[in-house]
């Protein structure tokens, strides 16, 4: 009777652990800027649409420039328009364009490889 009831112990423990739906989370998949149009701009210019084209963009993915969001308008997957402000190319230099796409469950998100965008 005490190897039984000990029996039904251990089966009643898996058969409610056993299934129990957790799983470990997939791995995050990244966009991937692959160029910019324009690639470059003059400084002390007008604002400007970025064109961003890549892979994998979503219909929430945003454009950042040098770390900062800016007004993001899907086109498809593999196309993006951020909106770039004449105080962003006010000065010579280089800026770094990403994509962060934010994610849902257990991802807070991703962000795209950088690309380079020259100011002249």
């Amino acid at each position: 009777m005490r190897i039984n009831t000990w029996l039904m112990a251990v089966l009643l423990f898996l058969a409610t652990t056993a299934g129990c739906g957790y799983s470990r989370p997939a791995a995050a998949v990244k966009s991937t800027i692959t160029t910019l149009a324009p690639a470059s701009m003059t400084a002390g210019g007008a604002a400007f649409a970025l064109t961003v084209n890549g892979t994998l963009f979503a219909s929430n993915s945003l454009v950042y420039w040098n770390g900062s969001a800016r007004a993001t308008t899907f086109g498809t997957a593999s196309q993006l328009t951020g909106q770039i402000t004449a105080a962003d190319i006010a000065t010579a230099g280089t800026a770094t364009v990403t994509v962060f796409t934010p994610g849902g469950g257990y991802s807070g998100g991703t962000t795209s490889n950088g690309v380079s965008f020259t100011i002249n």
